[in-house]
């Protein structure tokens, strides 16, 4: 196997595993809101998705990436990604949960999944990808 194949799936798994750790923080507070509010679904669904983006971000651009490069557009990048995510996710998730009503933590799960799957992807080639790694002019 390639050193670069190797690098490869070093920074999926560090990926999945912050990724496990956002989805804990969204998943919690997204309960909490649930059982401990009578918001709809999409508030809380909305305010839990950012909490888990802003601690999956920092941690990922860190230490998945070790990126140095510009942090407020990097975040901008990412913001383009979820200007499209959160709305489809939010709309089709609350009328899954309200109109459909599916389980609303089932719906919960299925858009992190569709997260998780398509933010690597999109980080990986479109927000990191001249600066992975950068060497030893790496910053914080």
């Amino acid at each position: 196997m390639s050193e670069e194949k190797k690098k490869e799936i070093v920074r999926i798994t560090k990926f999945v595993f912050f990724s496990i750790s956002a989805g804990i923080i969204e998943i919690v507070s997204f309960s909490l809101l649930t059982e401990l509010s009578t918001l709809p679904y999409w508030p809380c669904y909305l305010t839990a998705l950012v909490l888990s983006v802003l601690w999956n971000f920092t941690l990922n651009r860190k230490f998945t990436f070790q990126s140095a490069s510009n942090v407020p557009i990097a975040m901008l990048k990412v913001a383009l990604y979820y200007a499209f995510f959160t709305p489809t996710t939010t709309i089709g998730g609350n009328y899954l949960a309200e109109y459909l009503h599916w389980n609303d933590y089932l719906v919960t799960g299925l858009n992190m999944v569709l997260n998780l799957s398509t933010e690597y992807i999109y980080d990986r080639f479109v927000v990191f990808k001249d600066s992975i790694e950068p060497g030893s002019s790496r910053s914080a």
